[in-house]
């Protein structure tokens, strides 16, 4: 069942009410039990005064023991209890033998209630117990005959004690009183604290503050740049997560001043500086970072500052990204590692006077470098998606993953509807993901398809890697998810994602144990001067495996 939901005057009115509901009855029953407590007392003083009075009678002490003694103390005891107004007045003997009693036929009975032993004993106290007329505080009194040297009986004196019921009758009219004044001026006074009080919150519920409180906190949280809020004191008020982080913060720092946190005084400085609306670039605890400075106005009012820290690292590194130049610049350096390798090669061959042997590595390792820039030169007219494949080429073969080139790959002049830049982007990280993929497992393969028909370009990259689990097929797509640990890492596909939505085409994506395959395709213009290709051979320097598809 739906909880009911009212708004904060409502909330107001009914604490109001129950807090004066609450404390009324809270102080009628403490009042009950007090005057419940005194009676009881007071009663308890009456029936003693009475039970010793009837104890002290010559006629009680000597019929006592007599067997007629019951009709001279009855007829006694009667008068006492009528002109006292006690409920009852029992007298019995040593053998608990009723002597007197308001009901005529207990007389003669054996008094058995478990509450006079201690009287038989030359005893005299106060009780409470549950009798024939309901409850009652009783005064039990021996009955000394003998000038007090012998005890013959016991007096036993009850008096009823009225009832919680009967003392909230007689106080109701204050009681409906003061619950009426307090529900009245509850109501009247919630309703008024609740106006000012909505008012000062600019008439807000407090779910939507707390809504409010909680997206703010989130953003703040989720925005992958350092954000650090300060008052006019220049005291901390926000700080997110990747502020601390790149300022080495592992404790909370809110309400603490700039130049109380030895790695954050020098953003005090600058703004000391007039470092407002400017930006900065300065070592922030090791870490070279961008520091942006904006005012925070209230009613036309400064009430604070804002700074950015964007740590100047990842700008650059997502600038490569984005423009491609890592690309270019890792297949620089892979070439010019391996091309150092194999000269290490040839010159130990040569050292060692294995001409021939230098020879044929030198034929080997010409002819295939030689094959492979001669298919992608033929088949792939675009000069940066061919430099991209090549470098992608040797960059495997360093980390010792063999890259297949299908066998119908072709790519001719691309649209001007086609980004090359977001072409080369895709290419790029679907490749670089597969390598990643299958390093260290036991087949190192990745199968690449670049294929440009008369109405769609397809890339399709295939690795022999271990597959997505089901859990995480749902979230690679997602910024800054990754499975290989923190760092820079969780954009690829991200930004893959985007280049092919922005280019209007798919991706699919088809993974098991036997590896993973992405898939896009871009929608083109029909071309009239595209070739068909057709009985191409698989290419990976040697022949690769059309079965993989």
């Amino acid at each position: 069942m739906k909880r009911p939901h009212f708004k904060l005057g409502t909330k107001i009115a009914i604490l109001s009410f129950g807090l004066v509901l609450m404390s009324v009855l809270i102080a009628g029953v403490v009042i009950v039990n007090r005057i419940t407590g005194k009676m009881e007392q007071e009663i308890g003083y009456r029936a003693m005064a009475i039970a010793r009075t009837v104890a002290q009678l010559k006629d009680v002490q000597e019929n006592l023991n007599n067997k007629e003694g019951a009709n001279l103390i009855q007829p006694l005891a009667e008068r006492i209890r009528i002109a006292t107004e006690v409920e009852y007045i029992v007298i019995f003997n040593m053998q608990r033998v009723r002597y007197s009693h308001p009901y005529l036929d207990r007389i003669g009975t054996v008094f058995n209630d478990g509450d006079e032993g201690p009287a038989l004993k030359k005893m005299e106290y106060i009780s409470q117990a549950i009798g024939v007329l309901g409850p009652s505080v009783r005064a039990f009194v021996p009955v000394l005959a003998d000038e007090g040297t012998r005890q013959v009986g016991v007096v036993a004196v009850g008096i009823l004690v009225p009832t919680i019921t009967d003392i909230v009758g007689a106080l109701r009219i204050q009681l409906y009183a003061s619950l009426l004044v307090g529900l009245v001026l509850g109501i009247v006074g919630s309703f008024y604290l609740s106006r000012n009080i909505k008012k000062n919150m600019f008439s807000l519920e407090p779910d939507e503050i707390a809504r409010i409180l909680e997206e703010r906190v989130a953003i703040f949280q989720a925005m992958d740049e350092g954000v650090i809020a300060l008052d006019i004191e220049k005291r901390i008020t926000v700080i997110n997560n990747k502020a601390s982080q790149i300022a080495g913060l592992n404790t909370d720092v809110r309400g603490l001043g700039l130049d109380e946190l030895e790695v954050l005084r020098v953003l005090g400085d600058l703004i000391e500086q007039g470092g407002s609306l400017a930006t900065s670039e300065l070592l922030l605890n090791q870490t070279w970072v961008l520091i942006n400075f904006l005012p925070v106005k209230v009613k036309d009012q400064i009430v604070g500052q804002v700074i950015t820290i964007k740590d100047k690292t990842e700008v650059r590194k997502m600038a490569e990204e984005l423009t491609g130049v890592k690309t270019f610049i890792e297949a620089l350096r892979v070439q010019n590692h391996e091309s150092l390798n194999k000269l290490h090669t040839i010159s130990g061959l040569i050292q060692l006077n294995k001409v021939q042997e230098a020879l044929d590595y030198v034929y080997k390792v010409t002819e295939e470098q030689q094959e492979v820039t001669k298919f992608l030169s033929q088949e792939i007219k675009h000069p940066t998606v061919a430099g991209l494949l090549l470098g992608k080429y040797n960059r495997g073969k360093e980390l010792k993953v063999d890259i297949f080139f299908e066998e119908d790959c072709y790519l001719g002049e691309l649209p001007e509807k086609v980004d090359c830049n977001l072409l080369t982007l895709i290419v790029g990280n679907l490749l670089e993901n597969a390598m990643e993929a299958v390093v260290g497992k036991r087949l190192c393969e990745v199968y690449c398809r670049v294929k440009q028909e008369e109405t769609e370009l397809i890339v399709s990259v295939e690795d022999t890697g271990g597959g997505i689990t089901q859990e995480n097929q749902k979230k690679i797509f997602q910024w800054g998810f990754s499975t290989k640990g923190e760092g820079n890492r969780g954009i690829g596909l991200s930004l893959v994602k985007q280049a092919v939505e922005r280019l209007g085409g798919t991706i699919d994506l088809e993974t098991g144990n036997w590896g993973t395959r992405f898939g896009v395709k871009i929608p083109l213009p029909k071309q009239t001067d595209l070739v068909a290709k057709k009985n191409r051979k698989t290419f990976k320097g040697e022949v690769a495996k059309n079965e993989s598809y």
